[in-house]
């Protein structure tokens, strides 16, 4: 453990932890995103955001857009 720590190479276990996580979020916002109904446009919106926003429009999406989602029974 001693060796990991002093090439620098924890930092980029960290990092890559931290990369898997956004990406499994950003599939997961995804799949959420294609498997609801929304008003109008919102799901042709919300995809673009994600697209081209993948870590900020991931909880953007997460936090804002799953509030505005359509409830069918």
């Amino acid at each position: 453990m001693e060796f990991l720590i002093n090439n620098g190479s924890f930092g980029l276990l960290i990092w890559q932890v931290f990369l898997v996580l956004n990406i499994i979020f950003w599939i997961f916002c995804m799949v959420d995103v294609l498997r609801n109904s929304f008003a109008g446009n919102d799901k042709f919106i919300w995809i673009l955001v994600l697209l081209f926003l993948p870590i900020i429009g991931s909880f953007l999406y997460f936090f804002i857009g799953r509030r505005k989602r359509l409830i069918l029974d």
